[in-house]
């Protein structure tokens, strides 16, 4: 088993940060070349998921129908301001698993690893354990 922490520094409140080739990158620093990378964010108001890396379009309109979904909330009980963030969160989740073969990623031709930053901006981490 490998392990490595990678700092994301976010700048908006809410954006989605690719992050595959940091992925990519402590995968080949573990030098382990089959098994499984598990993706986990230690926040409550960020998330990661995978999806196409092709066209960023695909990233805004996730972040549009989030919006729309769960929409800030004065109504919400939670003092921080932030319960949208939360549910975003939830929504999307918080760990997402990758294979590895051969030593690479066994990711499709268009997809790409995105760190969710759903109360931004701040310094986040996003755990990879390769095991």
């Amino acid at each position: 088993m490998h392990r490595a922490t990678l700092a994301i520094r976010t700048s908006a409140r809410e954006e989605m940060l690719e992050v595959t080739r940091d992925v990519r990158q402590a995968v080949a620093a573990s030098g382990l070349r089959d098994g499984i990378v598990t993706l986990y964010v230690p926040h409550t108001t960020a998330a990661v998921t995978i999806n196409e890396n092709a066209d960023p379009d695909v990233q805004h309109d996730m972040l549009a129908w989030l919006r729309r979904l769960v929409p800030p909330d004065p109504s919400f009980r939670h003092a921080e301001g932030n319960s949208d963030g939360h549910i975003k969160s939830s929504l999307v989740g918080i760990s997402a698993q990758v294979p590895v073969v051969d030593g690479e990623l066994l990711l499709g031709r268009w997809q790409g690893i995105y760190f969710c930053e759903f109360d931004g901006p701040r310094l986040r981490q996003l755990e990879v354990v390769i095991h």
